[in-house]
């Protein structure tokens, strides 16, 4: 490449890099070690391995070697945003793309470049169609979705046919490139009709692929056949057929295969499934058993089961309409070229041949050709010559047999596969007009082998044409581009191959002189080599003849030169087949044979081909009729021509079509994956055009830049001066001074223009503009660095030394005291010694001492001790010895004693005796005893007084003495006892000193036995002190371990616990999951099943269109007879009512395709089957809930006697109240009778006030009334049930049983009272005097239950009962037929009060025109005159009908009284208008006033005081405006006035009370009217206005309002008990909606997925451009250069939406949910979804776009994120899970900001992104790109690492996100706390035929 001075000079300077040739890398990187200058000859390199080089420059060019662009750009989507556009910058690119970031396609300006990656990728499945369908070309990433994604916009915007090219080398990809561009079409579009034209479309590849694709060496599934396929499309751009053209079909390959190769896949698979029942008869067997298939030695196909791709080509077959018998017919013929293949021929001689009779293989083609063997035989080994007067039959040699055998061969298959071609065209024929078509020509490329014949030759000339029509194409487009930014144009040289096509296809080009030696009776292939030589080898540069060779030519193509063998081209241009087989063939009584060979002589049909090698199907050539004569010249075309022909139809239709370019390229020759060959791709990449591409791109203006891109990309070059107002300005000013060559760029209108290099150059000025920067900022960061860390070391070091100082210091200090201290302590130590010292020996000498006084001390104790016993021994003995004496004497002078008293005694008797007898002793006695009398009497007077005190204190002791004595007993008792005790301690104490004595024994042994054992355990301690230790060790050991095992044990079972509350947590999600799982495919079906009823509607529109019903109101009926069937298929009453008209509808109706109806059947029994499952649940929770509620039901009894005690009340009440009015209306007869003038009917009257009185009285009981008859009503109903509930509950045998089981008094009590609160109801209040008696003796106590039940009183009881039980049905039956007779008195009744009243209202109108004093004295007048005259009746004759007449009397004067009262309040209202404007005229007015009508003044109706209207929240309307009420209230009512002007759910209310009363009246046929109407007109309005969003958010709110009300007003005592009492009274009595509100609940359900999807239809378009393509923050990202596909600006512009438009929109939605009175849950519902819907598509975008995956975007997202966050706090919406959706983009845009490069940056990765799949990561991590040459790219290394730690993830394959995922929606139940009756309806609701209730 040649550069320029300037650009030298400053591009090539050390440090730069540049490209280098290398023989096998093709180009080598290398790095300038020295800066160019001008006129060297050499550059000093070093190539990357770190080589130093010297490159040589081209001593005649000086050119020097390709510039390297800067890496940021390395990876580019497209290969022109490159700045060095050349050869070496698009291999390098390609290369970096497909082997590090696993990326397969590539654009190059208009070229989309696909290279085969030769592995499965997971970049092909319906969510990546969807990904890129609706996207701008330039805005996603390359694929081939992206091209038919712009083909299909450009035919649908520019309604121009497209045309997508498909080239490449065998085995690049090109057959499945063209499937997936095919299978984009046949997704995006859909087809139009029923037939799903585009599965036929897809079903046409598996059968093309098994006749004309095989197995070569460079591609297991090789076309070897051209085809062009155009897809035709309807005015609305659905698919409604297609049309199939082939080009040039590999014959030979039929019957040969080289080494590695295979013939055509289908004979594989006959062979692979030979051993089917209905093959039998093809007689087939392996495919090494045949020639035709064994030649490639390797037969089978690595990962393909041939069997089965048979039977996926029998099924394309059917789908494509070939029944059976054409198959098996087309099996045949196959399996007859396979046995004409084994036929074997034989030498006869020389010149001849033979076939052997009875040939089996030969017999078999026979057989299924149904042709003879012997003409078969015959006419293979002969040959017929004609010449102008005869016919010779020659036999041929065997070579030319067996060549006629193979063309035989060939020639067959070439028309079977013609024949299959047509039919699979015919199949995908339609016809609807086509109104255009894109058109996939998948062709062959370039080729060029070692010997190149024929079909290589063909083939090239193909690809001239092709590369002629693209270069024009892209010079094309680079001149619209020039002109329309009024750009000079100037002419760009590119090269043209017009001389090489001219060579080829011009007069006397090669073709021509091929096809006139073709012409030639002796021609040959050597005489046209001649011919060419002589022609072409001096007058064309691009002819050349091989040095070596006679036989070959060699013509410059425009990718390489390519050197032809001419062997064999006359044989394959003429493709001569012997017509004698022909004919045998034609005669054949095979019918399929005989339709193959019927064109033969038609070889110009545009359905036939000619047999040739380079067979076709359609030829441009059509034939001429009117000349028959022609046609056997026309058959002898040569290949050549025809083919030439076809060629120049397909540039016709391609030049008429706008084309679109993928050029297929194979990385290596190996089939590796991911493996790339630059010797290999570089030959493609010249062969393909992309090179050439490129070099007109470079020619020109390549880099293109916008105003706004370029200042913001170059911004740091600008100066602040520089900046101005005007951008455009700005940009040209700056690039002024950046580049001074004016011709490197030019200024368009709305870009700027580059040549090459110059953004290269501009990207060099700002990367150093920004290195300049960074040394800057780093030189100012490091001498704050350097200057913070001087200023911290000089603070270090003053610290240090003031430290180090301090401490020297402290260390003095501490050795003068450690000194000081030395000294004391040696002086202390020294006294410590010598102290030690003394008081050692003054203690030795205190022990000596000590020890020595203790022996002399106990020497002395022992002696005095021996003494002081002695003595005590002696004084005993001493002792014993003087008492023993003492004994003695004492006996002694006892025994003496006694002698001498004794004798003394006896003396003394003797004396007294003497004495007694003498007298004189009795005087003397005497005269003592007087004296001794009188002092005996003293004394005994003493004694007497002595003998009372001491009789006093005698019965004081006598007390004293009993208690002592007492006290003695009990002490002496004691004492026995002890003395017992005493007693038997003695003889214990004897026992023990026995057995002490034995004790002692024992313990003299026991001693003895414990001196041993103390041996013994003295032994047995040390053993066990020893054996201790060792246990402690163990055990020390053993808590150890159990310390460990505790701790593992807990560790475990924190472990268990934790596992055990992850799998619960689990477990839970998972149940969580399968719910909302089952939710979501149950509302998935509702939406199916809504939407085949759309179609079903749509095409009983279409039918009904079709077949010109001339009553559109009958189709109307029938609409809605389809809508009820489709939403009350659930219910079986309307299922068997509506049959009939349905089954009158489908007589009439057209037949409907089979299939629709089939899947309809299906869904709809699936749809059965989910809500019978649902069913079932919904009943099993039922059950649950009434076993709860039996629990509670005996304080319900108590409750509901309390209610039938009040109901009583009440009916007495009433009865009351019916004698009180018909007392009053008595008064009102007997005083209207009595005064029956004109006169008492006056003003002021008695009879005008008594009835004036009587109205009030009776209007305010009429009201009363009212009410209480309602109550009356509901609670006869409720009791009617429970009676006949009880009826069956109270059968005697049961009361026998029950009473028997009654063993008590109270309990037959309880059981009476239960029996009769069961029966008490006001019916009853009146019972006979038995019953009273019973129930008095049954309440009177009850002695002894025993005695009752022996006198048979029970049993008494039990009859009594059954008699009150026979008694009161008796008394019910009579109230019964009474009620019912009433109830027909008062339905007559209310007929004629209706009549009545409509005759009131027409004198109420003639009234209305009268002035207001007269109207109210003629309403009056009329009023009692009326009275008067109808109470001349007799009453007595029907008292019946008089009371009628009464109330209809009374009746009117209400309802007049009301009307009159509201215009009473309308002229109230016009008054206070004109009050202001009357004020002056006030005054004279009241004076003009005469005094009439001052007296009139009073009787006026206002002054009447009247009590307001009770409402009961219910209206009432007729049945007749029913239509009318759903006209206003639901089709024609506009959301906003509602939603802004009155309360939320308004509709929803007002309906509700319109069913409250239908339910009221009890009128089931109304109910269901209603709600069907309702919900049908919903579903009308849905349809109409569903892509409203604020239609549907109102009736999605209403709809939920009117399900609550549903919930709220059942009865249900789980919605009751959310109600006030109030609410509860206005709860429905007569039907139980429970399957309506199911109904209502799919309808809310299908309404929000509508909203749903309203809402995601609106979000799309912003999302990319808000959250990924907008910045934000401003000057984060900066713009990289961009290629040809210039992708959405990042730049907000006018209408380009921005996170804020997101944020904007968020709150409109929000705001009108708000509005409409949407339940607070369900707008959570509702903000999750909208934030999944963002997520997913942004992080989808995303994965698909490698130019958002940088760093700063990652930034960007997060800041988006967060005020997405903030959003959700600002509407208090954090908890409703919506931040949960956004994780996986949070988690992809932390991906892109952390650190990849270590292990542990991996580690972190892995546990970061767990909402992230494994393919996810790793496409994030290949995609990564660096924004600016400061970043990093992520090495292969790293992302191999990160797959590696996640390969043990269970996750699902699938890349993007699945944005149609729709959250299953749930409806909380929401209590209104609005009242019914305080509801008012407004007059804009134009509903005033409702009537308040």
């Amino acid at each position: 490449m040649a550069t320029t001075t300037m650009a030298a000079s400053e591009l090539y300077t050390k440090y730069a890099r540049v490209w280098i040739p290398d023989p096998e890398e093709v180009w080598r990187s290398a790095e300038l070690t020295k800066d160019y200058k001008q006129g060297d000859a050499l550059l000093h390199l070093q190539l990357e391995d770190g080589t130093d080089l010297e490159h040589k420059l081209d001593p005649k060019t000086k050119n020097l070697p390709h510039l390297r662009n800067p890496d940021i750009l390395v990876g580019e989507n497209d290969l022109t945003a490159l700045s060095y556009l050349h050869e070496p910058a698009v291999l390098h690119n390609l290369k970096v793309r497909f082997i590090d970031s696993k990326l397969i396609y590539t654009y190059c300006g208009i070229v989309l470049v696909a290279i085969n990656p030769y592995e499965t990728l997971p970049i092909y499945g319906t969510d990546i169609i969807n990904a890129y369908s609706g996207q701008n070309m330039g805005d996603m990433d390359p694929h081939i979705f992206a091209v038919a994604e712009e083909a299909y916009k450009q035919m649908a915007r520019d309604e121009r046919n497209q045309s997508i090219i498909v080239s490449g080398e065998s085995g690049a990809g090109k057959t499945v490139s063209a499937k997936y561009a095919m299978r984009y079409f046949a997704t995006v579009s859909g087809s139009a009709s029923e037939a799903n034209v585009e599965e036929k479309v897809l079903a046409s590849n598996p059968i093309m692929e098994a006749i004309g694709n095989a197995k070569t060496t460079r591609n297991d599934n090789s076309s070897r056949f051209g085809k062009y396929i155009e897809i035709g499309f309807d005015k609305k751009y659905h698919i409604i057929g297609a049309n199939m053209r082939t080009y040039l079909l590999e014959k030979s390959r039929v019957v040969f295969q080289a080494d590695e190769e295979r013939n055509y896949h289908i004979f594989y698979q006959l062979c692979a499934s030979a051993h089917l029942p209905e093959f039998k008869a093809l007689k087939l067997g392996g495919a090494n058993d045949f020639h035709y298939t064994k030649q490639g030695r390797n037969p089978v196909i690595d990962g393909v089961d041939d069997a089965k791709e048979m039977s996926t080509t029998r099924n394309a077959f059917i789908l494509l309409g070939i029944n059976e018998s054409y198959q098996m017919g087309l099996f045949q013929v196959l399996a007859a070229i396979l046995h004409l293949g084994n036929v074997e021929v034989k030498d006869r001689d020389a010149d001849s041949s033979i076939i052997p009779p009875n040939n089996r293989h030969l017999t078999v083609f026979c057989e299924l050709m149904g042709v003879t063997y012997q003409d078969m035989s015959h006419w293979l080994c002969h040959r017929k010559l004609k010449t102008a007067t005869e016919t010779y039959i020659k036999p041929i040699p065997k070579l030319q047999a067996i060549n006629a055998r193979d063309a035989l061969a060939k020639h067959i298959y070439a028309k079977l596969f013609n024949w299959i071609v047509d039919h699979v065209n015919k199949a995908l024929h339609s016809t609807v007009k086509q109104h255009s078509f894109i058109g996939v020509l998948d062709i062959y490329g370039f080729e060029t082998f070692e010997i190149n014949s024929f079909e290589q030759f063909c083939i090239n000339y193909a690809n001239e044409k092709l590369q002629q029509q693209f270069n024009m194409h892209v010079f094309k487009l680079e001149q619209e581009e020039y002109m329309k930014e009024q750009i000079p144009w100037t002419l760009i040289d590119f090269y043209d191959n017009q001389p090489c096509i001219n060579l080829i296809e011009a007069k006397m080009g090669i073709l021509d002189l091929l096809d006139e030696e073709c012409k030639m009776p002796k021609g040959s292939d050597d005489s046209w080599a001649q011919k060419l030589y002589n022609t072409h080898l001096k007058t064309c540069t691009l002819f050349e003849k091989p040095r070596m060779s006679n036989k070959a030519f060699i013509i410059q193509h425009f990718a390489d030169k390519v050197e032809y063998q001419c062997d064999g081209f006359l044989e394959k241009n003429k493709d001569t087949v012997n017509e004698e087989q022909i004919h045998v063939l034609k005669a054949s009584k095979f019918d399929l044979l005989v339709e193959l060979f019927q064109d033969e002589e038609k070889a110009t049909s545009p359905t036939g081909a000619p047999p040739t090698t380079g067979g076709r199907t359609r030829l441009s050539v059509k034939p001429d009729k009117g000349k028959p004569g022609k046609s056997s010249k026309e058959h002898k075309k040569t290949v050549g021509l025809q083919f030439r022909n076809s060629l120049q139809l397909l540039m016709e239709t391609l030049n008429a079509t706008t084309p679109h370019y993928v050029r297929c390229i194979k990385p290596n020759d190996y089939k590796h994956a991911f493996t790339f060959d630059p010797k290999r791709a570089v030959q493609q990449l010249r062969a393909c055009g992309v090179l050439e591409t490129i070099r007109i791109s470079a020619a020109g203006f390549p880099s293109r830049w916008t105003y706004q891109e370029f200042f913001s990309r170059y911004r740091v070059l600008m100066k602040q001066k520089d900046v101005l107002a005007d951008k455009k300005m700005t940009c040209k000013n700056v690039l002024e001074k950046l580049v001074q060559d004016p011709d490197k760029y030019q200024f368009g209108k709305t870009k700027i223009f580059f040549r090459a290099g110059q953004v290269a150059y501009l990207e060099k000025l700002r990367a150093d503009k920004l290195r300049a920067a960074c040394i800057r900022i780093q030189k100012t960061i490091r001498c704050w660095l350097a200057r913070k860390k001087f200023l911290r070391m000089k603070r270090a070091a003053i610290t240090i030394q003031r430290h180090v100082r301090g401490y020297q210091a402290r260390c003095l200090a501490t050795f003068l005291r450690r000194t000081r201290a030395a000294i004391i302590i040696q002086k202390y130590q020294r006294m410590y010694v010598a102290r030690t010292i003394y008081r050692r020996k003054q203690a030795a000498a205190l022990v000596m001492q000590c020890i020595l006084r203790a022996y002399m001390a106990r020497q002395l104790y022992k002696a005095l001790l021996r003494e002081h016993k002695a003595v005590i021994i002696q004084k005993m003995v001493r002792g014993w010895l003087a008492r023993q004496w003492y004994k003695r004497s004492l006996d002694a002078l006892v025994y003496l004693q006694c002698c001498v008293r004794r004798m003394r005694a006896k003396r003394e008797l003797k004396k007294l005796k003497i004495e007694a007898r003498s007298v004189e002793h009795y005087k003397k006695l005497n005269i003592g005893m007087e004296n001794k009398i009188m002092q005996l009497q003293r004394k005994v007077d003493e004694q007497n007084k002595e003998n009372r005190t001491l009789t006093e204190r005698l019965n004081g002791l006598e007390v004293a003495h009993t208690a002592e004595s007492e006290r003695l007993r009990r002490e002496l008792s004691r004492l026995r006892c002890a003395e017992e005790d005493a007693k038997n301690s003695n003889n214990r104490v004897i026992t023990l000193q026995e057995e002490l004595e034995r004790l002692r024994a024992e313990l003299q042994s026991t001693q003895k036995e414990k001196k041993a054992i103390e041996d013994w355990a003295q032994t047995y301690q040390d053993e066990m002190e020893k054996m201790i230790s060792e246990l402690k060790d163990q055990n020390s050991l053993l808590k150890n371990e159990k310390n460990d095992l505790n701790r593992i044990i807990q560790e475990q079972g924190q472990q268990w616990t934790e596992k055990m509350q992850r799998a619960l947590k689990e477990e839970t999600t998972q149940l969580e999951s399968d719910l909302n799982e089952e939710r979501s495919r149950y509302q998935n079906l509702l939406t199916e099943h809504l939407r085949l009823e759309e179609k079903y509607d749509d095409l009983k529109e279409e039918i009904s269109l079709s077949v010109n019903v001339p009553k559109p109101g009958h189709r109307r009926t029938d609409s809605t007879h389809s809508s009820n069937e489709s939403e009350y298929t659930y219910n079986s009453e309307f299922a068997e009512s509506e049959e009939g008209s349905r089954g009158m509808e489908d007589v009439t109706k057209p037949s409907l395709d089979m299939a629709l109806f089939l899947k309809l059947q299906k869904r709809v029994t699936e749809l059965e089957q989910e809500k019978q499952g649902l069913q079932n649940e919904l009943d099993r929770k039922d059950e649950q809930f009434q076993r709860a509620r039996t629990r509670d039901h005996e304080e319900h009894k108590k409750a509901r006697s309390a209610e039938l005690e009040y109901e009583s009340l009440k009916r007495q009440e009433l009865e009351s109240e019916n004698k009180k009015l018909k007392h009053n209306l008595n008064e009102m007869r007997q005083s209207l009778m009595g005064n029956t003038g004109a006169a008492s009917a006056a003003p002021g009257s008695p009879a005008y006030k008594v009835l004036l009185d009587q109205l009030n009285s009776s209007n305010e009981e009429l009201e009363v009334r009212k009410e209480e008859v309602l109550i009356l009503r509901s609670q006869l109903v409720s009791q009617k049930e429970a009676m006949q509930h009880k009826e069956t509950m109270t059968e005697p045998l049961h009361h026998v049983e029950d009473v028997h089981k009654l063993t008590d008094a109270k309990e037959i009590s309880q059981a009476y009272m239960g029996l009769k609160d069961t029966n008490r109801s006001p019916r009853f209040l009146r019972r006979p005097l038995e019953v009273n008696e019973l129930v008095d003796r049954l309440r009177s106590p009850l002695p002894d239950m025993s005695k009752l039940n022996e006198d048979g009183e029970l049993w008494l009881v039990y009859e009594g009962l059954k008699e009150t039980n026979r008694l009161l049905e008796s008394q019910l039956q009579s109230q019964r037929r009474s009620h019912e007779s009433e109830l027909e008195v008062l339905r007559g009744e209310l007929q004629s009060v209706k009549e009545e009243n409509n005759r009131q209202q027409q004198l109420l109108a003639q009234n209305l025109q009268l002035p207001p004093e007269a109207r109210i004295e003629a309403s009056l007048q009329h009023e009692i005159t009326r009275l008067t005259n109808e109470n001349l009746v007799n009453p007595n004759e029907d008292p019946k009908a008089y009371r009628i007449s009464v109330l209809r009397r009374l009746i009117d004067l209400m309802e007049q009284l009301e009307k009159q009262d509201k215009t009473v309040r309308k002229l109230k209202k016009q008054l206070k208008v004109f009050a202001k404007k009357i004020n002056d005229l006030e005054g004279g007015q009241i004076e003009n006033v005469s005094p009439g009508q001052m007296a009139d003044e009073p009787i006026r109706p206002v002054s009447i005081p009247r009590r307001e209207k009770d409402f009961q929240g219910m209206l009432e309307y007729k049945k007749e405006d029913e239509l009318k009420l759903v006209k206003n209230l639901i089709l024609e009512l506009k959301p906003r006035g509602v939603a802004v002007n009155l309360i939320p759910g308004l509709p929803a209310y007002i309906l509700f009370m319109c069913l409250r009363h239908a339910d009221y009246i009890n009128d089931d046929q109304k109910v269901r009217a209603l709600l069907t109407s309702t919900i049908n007109s919903i579903k009308k309005i849905l349809k109409k206005r569903g892509d409203d969003f604020e239609t549907v958010s109102f009736w999605l709110a209403n709809t939920c309002r009117f399900l609550h009300c549903l919930k709220q007003y059942s009865g249900d005592e789980q919605f009751m008990k959310y109600n006030t009492p109030k609410q509860n009274e206005h709860c429905l009595s007569n039907f139980d909606l429970a399957e309506y509100r199911q109904v209502l609940s799919d309808l809310a359900i299908q309404i929000y997925q509508q909203l749903i999807k309203c809402m995601e239809n609106i979000l799309q378009p912003m999302i990319v451009s808000g959250m990924l393509e907008h910045e934000t923050i401003q000057g984060v990202s900066g713009v990289k250069p961009t290629g040809l596909r210039k992708r959405t600006s990042s730049i907000a512009d006018e209408g380009t939406y921005t996170l804020d438009s997101i944020i904007r929109q968020l709150n409109s939605f929000h705001s009108i949910m708000c509005q409409h009175g949407t339940d607070p849950e369900l707008i959570k519902q509702v903000v999750k979804q909208q934030f999944y819907i963002i997520g997913a598509v942004t992080l989808n975008n995303l994965l698909l776009r490698k130019d958002m995956c940088s760093w700063s975007k990652g930034m960007q997202i997060r800041y988006n994120v967060s005020q997405l966050e903030e959003w959700l706090r600002d509407k208090n919406l954090v908890v409703c899970g919506a931040m949960e959706t956004l994780q996986p983009l949070i988690q992809a845009a932390q991906l892109l900001q952390v650190k990849k490069k270590t292990d542990e940056d991996a580690e972190a990765i892995c546990s970061m992104c767990n909402a992230l799949t494994t393919s996810q990561i790793v496409k994030v991590l290949n995609l990564y790109t660096p924004v600016n040459a400061f970043e990093e790219r992520v090495s292969v290394t790293f992302i191999r690492t990160i797959q590696t730690r996640l390969r043990d993830r269970k996750e699902s394959p699938q890349l993007l996100l699945d944005t149609k995922i729709i959250y299953p929606v749930t409806f909380p139940f929401n209590p209104s706390p609005l009242a019914l009756e305080t509801i008012q309806i407004p007059g804009s609701l134009n509903l005033a035929f409702l009537t308040r209730v």
